[in-house]
């Protein structure tokens, strides 16, 4: 007999940040979703920034994008639905040509994957002929078509090293190439790209933060701007905050990212204090239980790609996840 989680156990997930009177909206959507995944082999992949409801309660796979790339190449399911934005759905099909992948919503974007197309990767091409390009994976399949190899902000120092070249082309993030550059020491050329979450945080959002709350640790994310990234006591992507939370147990923390973030790491450690910043991703919010419902009820919001831009920009996923990164 198949034992299936009941909406106590669902809510038992999120009970730190979900209070009861909000769960009982949810608890019918969750629980259709439980079944649908049964009849639909269908599993969830759900990024960091979506809301404790989705990331805790329904999904099945969670992280950032580079974990989200990784698991997806083991994923024993017919349907994936990704809980995310647009280019992580594409991503995910590429790396599983033959299942369907499912987004919530299709108008889930990103200012990133907005801010270059193929044709600008070619024009920087011919202006650095012999210059690689890395490319961050918050880009549509056809701009990682264009590129030699993919990064995510949890590897960029890795996948940059592993050429061993002087220079390279990193695109589309103007802030996350400048961090990288100053830990690399190799001279990067970049775009006038930008997320349009961590691009609005300052220097003196942090002093504001240290004020507040004394003794605070401020962990900010590699998209945010160097003279915010200076002024932290910690850069890394959400993977590499969570692991520095748990290793360091800091106290008061303040993450310096997407406001859900806060909220599924504060789910895991409830003793300790989160400083929650908040700056909202509209994209990611288009996610919601009702709008994971819907595909699966419907089996709509499918992501193709096309197999002439598959192949190629498969190749720079897959030359990225063979980058051996350091623990």
């Amino acid at each position: 007999m198949t034992v299936t989680a009941t909406t106590d156990d669902l809510y038992a997930k999120v009970s730190h940040v979900i209070p009861a009177i909000e769960w009982a909206t949810m608890a019918d959507d969750a629980e259709t979703i439980m079944r649908l995944k049964r009849e639909r082999n269908a599993v969830i992949l759900a990024h960091n920034y979506m809301t404790p409801e989705i990331f805790h309660a329904v999904s099945d796979i969670t992280g950032d994008s580079l974990a989200l790339a990784r698991e997806a190449v083991t994923v024993d399911a017919d349907v994936i639905v990704l809980a995310g934005v647009h280019f992580m759905a594409e991503t995910a099909k590429l790396l599983n040509p033959g299942k369907t992948v499912l987004i919530p919503d299709l108008r889930s974007g990103c200012s990133l994957a907005e801010s270059i197309t193929a044709d600008d990767v070619r024009a920087l091409r011919a202006a650095h002929p012999g210059v690689p390009v890395v490319t961050y994976v918050n880009t549509s399949a056809a701009v990682k078509a264009e590129s030699d190899i993919c990064c995510t902000s949890g590897n960029a120092v890795e996948v940059i090293e592993s050429l061993g070249v002087p220079k390279v082309i990193m695109i589309p993030d103007r802030f996350l190439a400048a961090n990288i550059a100053r830990q690399t020491g190799v001279e990067v050329i970049t775009h006038p790209g930008a997320c349009e979450v961590h691009e609005r945080f300052t220097p003196l959002d942090i002093a504001d933060i240290r004020a507040g709350h004394p003794g605070v640790t401020v962990l900010a994310h590699p998209e945010c701007p160097p003279e915010v990234v200076d002024a932290a006591d910690y850069a890394g992507s959400t993977a590499q905050m969570v692991t520095f939370v748990a290793a360091n147990r800091p106290t008061s923390v303040a993450l310096i990212t997407e406001c859900s973030m806060s909220d599924n790491v504060a789910q895991e450690f409830p003793d300790l204090e989160f400083v929650r910043p908040c700056n909202l991703c509209p994209h990611m919010k288009r996610n919601t239980l009702g709008s994971i419902r819907h595909a699966l009820e419907t089996m709509t919001n499918e992501v193709t790609v096309p197999e002439d831009v598959a192949q190629r920009a498969r190749a720079a996923v897959e030359r990225m996840l063979a980058v051996r990164i350091a623990k």
